[in-house]
C-alpha cells in the first residue's frame, strides 16, 4: 500500500484569454491610450507612433482580441467625426454670438483637416452624459466649450484617456489640455482704462464661479488695488447674463441715487444689456456711465454707442483646439495654451475731451 500526504487543494487555472471576449474599451484600458487610439493602431493608421501600433497589436494578440468588422467599419465612417459639445444652461445658449464665432471657426478648421463635427449641447446639471457620444463611438474625440462648474469632471474624463480639448481657463489641478484666453489680464486691461477714463465707483457683471469669470474678477481687483480704490460690493452683479436681473439692477442703482460711473461686464452680451438699462433709467453712455465688454463679438462695433471690449481671438482659438485634439486622437501628448487678449477702445468708453 501507498502512503500519501495529505490532498492539497489546487488552485484553479485562469482561464485563457479566448475565453472572454475583450472589447476595444478594455484594450485601451489597459494600455493605458484612448479607444480612438487603439482604433486606428489596428488599423495601421499612420498617425499613431510605431511603437504605439506595436505595443497595442502585441496586447491585442495576447488577449486574443478579434477586430468585430461591422463595429470596425462603423468606425471607419466615424472615426473622421468631432463632437463638439457646449455646456449651456437657461442662461447662456448655444445662439450667444460669441458662442456662435468660436463654433464656426471650429467648423472650418475641422473642415479644413477634413474632419467632420457633431453639435451637442449639454446640461452641466448632467455631466454624467459628457461622455455618451464618445463612448456609443459616434466620435473619436471632442471639444467642449466652458467648463460651467465641472473642473473634476473633467479631470475624471481625462483619467479615462479620452481625447479631449476644453475652451476655458487653465486652473490649479487642471489635468485636461484647455484653450483659453489671458482672463485676467483681460479683467486688468478693461478696469485699468475705465479708470484711465476717470471712473472711480466701477461696478462689476459676473459669476465668478465660473473659472474664466474669477479670473476676470482678480484682474480687476488688481487693477482697482493698484489705483487704491477697493471694491464696492453693492456694485458687483453675480451673473452672465440674466437680463431682467441686470436691467432691474440698473434701475435700482439709478433710483438711489449711487455715484456709478464705470461698468465692466463680464460678457458683451451682458454689456449691451447694461448700456440699454442705463439709456432707459436715463444714464448716458459714455458721458454719464462708461462701459467695457468681453468678448468682442462682431455686433460691437455696429452699437450705437459701439462697445468697448477685451478681444478674445476665436480664429486663433478654434487652431490650437483642433490641433491640439487631432494630436491626441492620434496619441501624442499635449500641453495648454493661452492666448493673448486685447483691449479694443470704442465709443462706450471714450471721454467727450478724447
Amino acid at each position: 500500500m501507498s502512503r500519501t500526504g495529505p490532498r492539497i487543494p489546487q488552485t484553479p487555472a485562469p482561464k485563457a484569454a479566448s475565453s472572454r471576449r475583450y472589447q476595444m474599451v478594455d484594450l485601451a484600458r489597459l494600455a493605458g491610450v484612448s479607444v480612438s487610439t487603439v482604433s486606428r493602431a489596428l488599423s495601421d493608421h499612420p498617425l499613431i507612433k510605431p511603437e504605439t501600433r506595436l505595443r497595442i497589436h502585441e496586447l491585442a494578440r495576447s488577449l486574443n482580441y478579434q477586430v468585430n468588422s461591422g463595429a470596425a467599419n462603423l468606425r471607419k465612417q466615424d472615426n473622421n467625426t468631432v463632437g463638439v459639445i457646449f455646456l449651456g444652461d437657461s442662461l447662456q445658449q448655444i445662439s450667444d454670438p460669441f458662442i456662435l464665432s468660436l463654433f464656426g471657426h471650429i467648423a472650418d478648421e475641422l473642415h479644413a483637416k477634413g474632419m467632420q463635427l457633431l453639435l451637442l449641447r449639454v446640461d452641466p446639471k448632467h455631466p454624467q452624459s459628457l461622455a455618451h457620444a464618445y463612448e456609443r463611438g459616434l466620435v473619436s474625440g471632442l471639444l467642449i466649450v466652458g467648463q460651467a462648474f465641472l473642473h473634476e469632471e473633467l479631470n475624471r474624463l481625462h483619467t479615462r484617456n479620452i481625447p479631449m480639448v476644453v475652451w476655458g481657463a487653465l486652473t490649479p489641478g487642471n489635468l485636461y489640455c484647455t484653450v483659453g484666453s489671458d482672463n485676467e489680464r483681460g479683467g486688468y486691461l478693461a478696469t485699468q482704462h475705465l479708470l484711465q477714463e476717470g471712473c472711480r465707483n466701477i461696478a462689476f457683471v459676473g459669476d465668478t464661479r465660473h473659472p474664466e469669470i474669477d479670473l476676470r474678477h482678480r484682474g480687476f481687483i488688481r487693477a482697482l488695488s493698484e489705483a487704491g480704490i477697493e471694491e464696492d460690493p453693492s456694485l458687483h452683479i453675480p451673473v452672465l447674463f440674466g437680463d431682467q436681473l441686470l436691467r432691474s439692477t440698473v434701475k435700482s442703482w439709478v433710483d438711489q441715487g449711487h455715484p456709478i460711473d464705470g461698468v465692466f461686464a463680464s460678457s458683451d452680451v451682458a454689456a449691451l444689456t447694461i448700456v440699454s438699462a442705463l439709456n432707459d433709467a436715463g444714464r448716458k453712455v459714455p458721458d454719464e456711465v462708461k462701459v467695457v465688454g468681453f468678448d468682442d463679438i462682431a455686433l460691437a462695433s455696429f452699437m450705437h454707442p459701439s462697445l468697448t471690449s477685451v478681444k478674445q481671438p476665436t480664429l486663433e482659438a478654434a487652431k490650437a483646439m483642433v490641433d491640439r485634439l487631432l494630436q491626441l486622437m492620434s496619441g501624442h501628448t499635449v500641453s495648454s495654451q493661452m492666448l493673448e487678449t486685447e483691449l479694443i477702445v470704442r465709443e462706450s468708453s471714450r471721454s467727450l475731451h478724447t
